[in-house]
């Protein structure tokens, strides 16, 4: 970072401020009509996918927090904070609607609009999760780039989404939707956990913006 022109940074702040704002808009109505389309269905998938949403928002919006500020390094480490406690609340909300679906053998019903959904969702995320990861690999910012993974995790969940509810409507195996919603909690676990080990002072700091130890926020030492 302190190889970048003032102009240079200043830019890239503002590209991050941009695709975060982006990215908050395209999750609000995605949690909207997943969450909508989960409860008409009873889909546990596509509830933990509505949330998976919401989480997204809460973390693309403690990222524009950050950069909102005159110094948005100061922020960083309760930026992250927030990411990874947003992720672990994910984890633990849809874990305990999978298990009472398993448990209940509660069916899930077809859904065209969750389909549609994830198919959509699995062609938009990857686009930008990538414009943020390089932009903040770039600034060295560690916040940025792990949003922009958690961007990439839901599109990943895109795809166990459809999986999920093609092989519940499909074929009717019933449990496809609890099982695709537990793996999207362990996939929450996993995330959240990378972020709180990736806070501003941590060590995994320099391997989420790929530099070297010497890299680690000055403040740290202070």
């Amino acid at each position: 970072m302190s190889t970048l022109a003032p102009a240079r940074r200043t830019v890239l702040r503002r590209r991050i401020r941009w695709v975060v704002t982006a990215t908050i808009a395209y999750n609000v109505v995605e949690a909207v009509v997943a969450l909508t389309a989960g409860r008409i269905a009873s889909s546990s998938a596509l509830l933990g996918f509505g949330l998976d949403s919401v989480v997204e928002v809460l973390s693309a919006a403690a990222v524009a927090w950050q950069f909102a500020a005159p110094d948005p390094e100061a922020r960083e480490r309760t930026a992250m904070r927030v990411i990874a406690f947003s992720f672990f609340g994910l984890a633990l909300v849809v874990s305990v609607e999978a298990a009472r679906a398993l448990l209940t053998g509660s069916a899930s019903e077809h859904s065209t609009v969750g389909i549609v959904l994830a198919a959509v969702s699995l062609l938009v995320m990857p686009g930008f999760s990538w414009f943020e990861r390089r932009t903040g690999l770039e600034l060295g910012s560690a916040s940025a780039v792990a949003d922009s993974r958690q961007t990439l995790i839901c599109a990943s969940l895109s795809a166990v989404l459809l999986v999920g509810l093609v092989l519940n409507s499909a074929l009717g195996w019933w449990w496809a939707d609890p099982a695709a919603a537990l793996l999207i909690a362990a996939f929450a676990v996993r995330e959240g956990l990378e972020a709180w080990e990736g806070d501003a002072c941590g060590t995994p700091l320099a391997e989420l913006v790929g530099g070297e130890d010497e890299q680690r926020d000055d403040r740290c030492d202070e």
